[in-house]
């Protein structure tokens, strides 16, 4: 499964990564069940109306359609931003899950001034902060959340499913083996306990959430 999330505390809502579009679908084979962008407006979100977004890594399938929110800041790490412009992109195994246009893109918006570069830990919002991983991506990033019922970490791709982090399995797809591991401690212990991770792409979140409207589309976590 593929997810993007909306954080929303009844007067800013904030958006956690982009998906990906018909156009990346039909090109990588893996087709999509609605445009994220479209999907959003399920929780009454518009993508023009969206003005802060987090991504969690430069993969295709988290920093697709970013020309979708024109009047959006987007929040990135540091290490994530040099890693898919530097060397290890002459790696093809490590340059397979980014897609060029996705990775020109946010440098433009970096030159047009709307990116907000982050160097580890980070506050986005009151009771939202951003925690570099690394391991599958090296810049990538894990969002913590503050909501009624406690902390939640929304995990992205520092665990793909509950197992990996439940069983320590190692996601094939990896920069740097040891920060994985160290990953799956830190994403419960940004949680407080593993029942409050939320995977990246695991069908059974919608299993353990329950649903959000009738779209069917949308699932609520707290």
């Amino acid at each position: 499964d593929y997810f993007v999330w909306v954080l929303d505390n009844g007067q800013q809502k904030i958006l956690v990564d982009t998906g990906y579009d018909t156009q990346e679908a039909k090109r990588r084979g893996r087709p999509i069940l609605r445009d994220p962008s479209l999907a959003i407006e399920a929780v009454g979100l518009q993508a023009e109306a969206v003005d802060q977004i987090i991504i969690s890594h430069l993969h295709y399938d988290h920093a697709g359609g970013l020309g979708r929110y024109p009047n959006a800041r987007f929040h990135l790490q540091d290490a994530e931003m040099a890693f898919a412009t530097g060397r290890c992109m002459c790696d093809p195994d490590l340059k397979a899950p980014f897609t060029a246009d996705h990775v020109c893109e946010m440098v433009r918006h970096v030159y047009s001034g709307r990116v907000a570069f982050h160097d580890g830990d980070a506050e986005i919002a009151p009771g939202v902060t951003v925690h570099r991983i690394g391991g599958h991506s090296n810049g990538l990033q894990a969002i913590r959340v503050m909501t009624a019922s406690g902390p939640l970490c929304l995990a992205s791709d520092a665990a793909h499913y509950y197992e990996n982090f439940e069983a320590q399995k190692l996601f094939p797809i990896v920069y740097d083996r040891q920060d994985m591991l160290d990953g799956f401690r830190k994403i419960i212990d940004l949680a407080g306990n593993g029942s409050r991770v939320i995977p990246g792409h695991d069908p059974l979140v919608r299993e353990r959430y329950p649903e959000f409207g009738t779209s069917g589309f949308a699932w609520k976590l707290a």
